[in-house]
């Protein structure tokens, strides 16, 4: 009698992002819509309460599950607007923050703390200029964008618009995008109106560097 062989199933790794917003979902999704060679799944996550400690509890929750890897990618516009708004005598936003990433860098290896200043926009504008302008807010970044984006804006019907999404669109200049994003260096919470963005963190992930370059970008 034939022995049976044991046949190992590979799995794909999960991939676990969190974000505040829905640009982030939309732009994800199209990632994963375009690259048909991702050997990852992209599960985007939105907390229902879009603090800095909601977010963090958010992320600590996800990297105890199956997921492979969990980023959280954050704008800063939005920590430094709560931080703007909170009373005084308040531990500042900015401040929370940095103690948050610093638990999860001292915590969990398997989460990385992606940054953008002031937003995601400004990932997008990186893929057409190589810029350290400081935008104080996002709609600064926008404005700026729309120089190369014309029709630009914020629905689910632009960023996921068949055969012209958002990352469609972008696709061409993502390595540009890439090495503009890595010379801007890392998050440095002493220095809040530093212009960065750390988007190439989530390109640096093996799989999707092998689906890039499968489909010619890399």
């Amino acid at each position: 009698m034939r022995k049976s062989k044991n046949i190992r199933h590979q799995t794909h790794p999960v991939f676990a992002v969190v974000v505040d917003g829905e640009t982030e979902v939309w732009y994800l999704q199209m990632l994963k819509r375009n690259e048909r060679n991702l050997r990852i799944s992209i599960k985007p996550e939105i907390p229902t309460k879009k603090s800095v400690e909601e977010q963090y509890n958010l992320v600590c929750e996800l990297s105890r599950k199956e997921f492979s890897s969990v980023y959280w990618i954050v704008d800063l516009d939005s920590i430094l607007k709560e931080a703007n708004e909170a009373p005084k005598g308040k531990k500042s936003a900015i401040r929370r923050f940095e103690e948050c990433r610093a638990n999860l860098k001292a915590q969990f290896k398997n989460v990385v703390v992606i940054v953008n200043n002031p937003c995601l926009e400004f990932w997008f504008l990186l893929h057409f200029e190589k810029t350290s302008k400081y935008f104080a807010t996002c709609s600064g970044a926008e404005t700026q964008l729309k120089k190369y984006l014309g029709s630009y804006e914020k629905t689910r019907n632009y960023f996921t618009k068949q055969n012209d999404d958002i990352y469609l669109k972008l696709k061409a200049k993502l390595n540009s995008a890439i090495r503009n994003a890595a010379a801007l260096g890392n998050f440095d919470h002493k220095n809040p109106t530093k212009a960065m963005c750390e988007m190439e963190l989530l390109f640096h992930v093996e799989a999707l560097k092998i689906a890039l370059n499968e489909s010619g970008e890399g």
